[in-house]
């Protein structure tokens, strides 16, 4: 291929384009950079495999630290499990490609991007979107793209185009919208409670500057002499699907005509429709070509059957306006919420019910150093809060092996903790790390909405003080020509039969978080704004019916919660407190059972369930760090003699020495004769030497001094 470096001046910055340079035997190539970080994508696509019935597309996201200029950590210093938010990019990028690809294909097609360079400034993620698609269109796999993402940013009252990691973070918005030339494909947000209007038309802008990138990649093309590839579907065989269809399709329409709300009553009627077909097949002759055609394809009868429930089910809801359970299109299933369900070990907890969705959220609150250290190529370094999503096969009434979480409960624990975020205390006002986990015990639709309404359950549980509480429905759409039915709360069947699933998250005033995945090559900004609209309301109802369970959070932490002290100290002297080899914290955490989390600005964390020990724990840092001048008088314990004088530690964790001839006006023969181990005295800072020890003396106290070093001693 002709090697070509063509930039594309796009919103006050560059986007430079180089192909035909790398992966000369990928299918298609392209290096895409922005400033300094350039992303490698590269499509490679295979013959397909024999009884695939699904498009087999892989998209992996690779980052490597080498891009940062660093050298990974670890015995082997190589990169490993891929961290979490490059199986989120993996995500982003498959979520607008797959709905492009024509629904027939069934040869192997993988999308690799490979993060080559990093700077502080340029996200990755929606270069390696828009590179996805330019290395698909050069390998020249049916696609219906081009295809192009943005990140839109809010500064102030201004949107901007893929802003930087610095006005990301400052702004209140960060969305992703990805589309085609038939309109918006998939949409990934997060926001500080924005109004609907707002987020309408920050997804409006951002679809404009995704049809310049559109186009750039049509001119790439002409400049290239590429013409986007047509093929022709493969013929279909029809005698078993209209056998098929001629025996189910009455039964299967009169089943979806009962409206009958309870999920297992329709499958199971369902099933027995196509057990029964299945049998007739079996009893065919076999030579029969219905037989022949069953028994070349085992996949045939469930796929067919499963095309006409769609075909019945989203006519009836077009038709009709009633959906298969029987609710109204914008009807909400029953919601049931508890909240302290499990014994108070657990620091909060919240049972969340939606139809038969159910999701029990568990929060657990953490000490700073329980933050999760992060060792990727981006800015950020720590997470103080987290949120994971389990899914185990009995939620959906199957058996598999239990694995480590896959891309789909880490995207959805993502999304519930984006939406949460928003709305959770600063570390100044509440120190502690909260990680929330989402399990989901039973499932029929919109689960990661589940784990929103659950988790905010269980942090007011916990005592979390979260400024306001957070709600989440997921909406649904059928479309049939320009016949469009939006579905509100849909449930595992709408889910799975219909043309999008737009996830909407946010507190009475507005988003929090926004995620919509399409089947379809695209969708109009009106519908968008319609579905938007038509989620507050029933956010609203869900909102209504948590705040009757739990309407703010609880005043008092679980009595099993770490109790958290937090006190400030020169940076000079962390040094001190840590001791060498951490000999001197070790001492402190060993001696009162509290754990000391330091921070290099000199902020001391001390955190045990116990709060007295916390305090004892403090005291000794207080103590150890307090300045001391000549003249203080404090009330301490002997703790040790030597023939010369006697030690006392007159504060937590700090001693000093009291010589022989400051013990008493008189004259002292031996120490033992004035004190013993562990008797309680009043000493007087004389002087501190120039290498920080400390000499003290009991001669010219005067009495109300002694009085108020006593009770000092008893206040603390």
């Amino acid at each position: 291929m002709v090697e070509i470096d063509k930039s594309i001046s796009f919103d006050g910055r560059d986007i430079r384009l180089k192909v035909g340079l790398l992966a000369p035997q990928a299918g298609g190539s392209v290096l895409i950079q922005s400033g300094d970080t350039a992303v490698l994508v590269t499509a490679t696509r295979a013959t397909g495999r024999e009884g695939i019935d699904f498009l087999p597309l892989l998209v992996d996201y690779e980052e490597r630290l080498y891009a940062a200029g660093r050298i990974p950590g670890g015995f082997l210093r190589r990169e490993g499990r891929p961290p979490e938010r490059a199986t989120l990019t993996s995500r982003l990028i498959d979520r607008p490609l797959r709905p492009l690809f024509p629904g027939w294909l069934r040869d192997d097609i993988q999308v690799v991007a490979t993060t080559v360079s990093m700077d502080e400034r340029v996200p990755p993620d929606v270069l390696a979107v828009t590179g996805a698609s330019i290395a698909v269109l050069l390998a020249q796999i049916p696609f219906n793209g081009p295809m192009a993402a943005v990140r839109v940013g809010l500064v102030g009252d201004d949107f901007i185009i893929n802003p930087t990691y610095t006005e990301i973070e400052s702004g209140d918005l960060d969305l992703i919208v990805a589309g085609s030339p038939d309109g918006v494909v998939m949409v990934e947000a997060g926001a500080n409670q924005l109004p609907e209007q707002d987020m309408i038309e920050a997804i409006d802008f951002g679809y404009e500057a995704v049809r310049d990138l559109i186009q750039a990649q049509r001119d790439l093309l002409e400049e290239l002499g590429i013409a986007l590839v047509q093929e022709t579907p493969p013929e279909i065989d029809s005698t078993l699907e209209t056998f098929i269809r001629d025996r189910a399709t009455a039964q299967i329409k009169e089943i979806l005509a009962r409206f009958e709300p309870d999920k297992k009553v329709r499958d199971a009627a369902l099933d027995q429709v196509k057990e029964a077909i299945a049998s007739q097949i079996a009893a065919l002759e076999e030579t029969d070509a219905v037989r022949v055609a069953a028994a070349a394809n085992s996949k045939a009868l469930g796929n067919t059957f499963k095309d006409i429930t769609k075909t019945l089910m989203r006519r009836q809801v077009i038709e009709d306006g009633v959906r298969v359970d029987g609710r109204k299109l914008d009807e909400v299933r029953p919601i049931s919420c508890r909240t302290g369900v499990l014994p108070s070990r657990v620091h909060g907890t919240g049972l969340f019910n939606r139809g038969l969705t159910q999701v029990l959220s568990v929060a657990t609150l953490g000490t700073p150093g329980d933050a999760q250290e992060l060792d990727d190529l981006h800015p950020d370094e720590q997470k103080r809060y987290l949120h994971h999503y389990n899914f185990p096969p009995y939620s959906v009434g199957e058996t598999r092996p239990m694995r480590s979480p896959g891309r789909r409960e880490v995207g959805h624990g993502a999304l519930a903790e984006r939406a949460l975020v928003p709305v959770l205390p600063t570390q100044q006002e509440f120190p502690y790390v909260i990680r929330v986990v989402s399990e989901v015990l039973s499932s029929n639709g919109s689960t990661s909405m589940g784990s929103v309404c659950g988790s905010t359950l269980a942090l007011m549980d916990a005592g979390v003080p979260i400024t306001k509480p957070v709600s989440g429905a997921a909406m649904g759409l059928i479309k049939e020509g320009d016949e469009v039915r939006i579905l509100t709360d849909i449930q595992g069947i709408e889910d799975f039969l219909g043309d999008m699933d737009f996830k909407v998250a946010g507190t009475d005033s507005g988003i929090t978080a926004l995620q919509m995945d399409m089947k379809i090559t695209g969708l109009s900004m009106e519908i968008i704004s319609k579905a938007i609209a038509q989620a507050k309301p029933a956010r609203m109802h869900i909102l209504d019916k948590m705040l009757a369970t739990i309407d703010q959070p609880r005043q008092e932490l679980s009595p099993y919660a770490p109790r958290l002290l937090t006190i400030k100290i020169d940076q000079d002297l962390i040094g001190m407190i840590i001791g060498p080899g951490g000999k001197t914290i070790k001492g402190i955490t060993e001696e009162t059972g509290a754990k000391i989390d330091i921070e290099d600005d000199g902020t001391v964390t001390i955190s045990a369930v116990d709060g007295e020990k916390a305090k004892r724990a403090r005291n000794i840092i207080q103590g150890m760090t307090r300045k001391l001048n000549a003249g203080d008088v404090y009330a301490g314990r002997v703790t040790r003699i030597i023939p010369i004088g006697a030690f006392v530690e007159f504060l937590p964790g700090k001693e000093g020495m009291i010589h022989i001839s400051q013990l008493a006006e008189h004259r002292v023969g031996k120490v033992e004769d004035e004190v013993a181990v562990g008797d309680e005295v009043v000493v007087k800072v004389r002087e501190i030497d120039n290498r920080g020890r400390v000499n003290l003396t009991r001669l010219g106290i005067h009495p109300d001094e002694a009085a108020a070093a006593r009770e000092a001693v008893t206040a603390e």
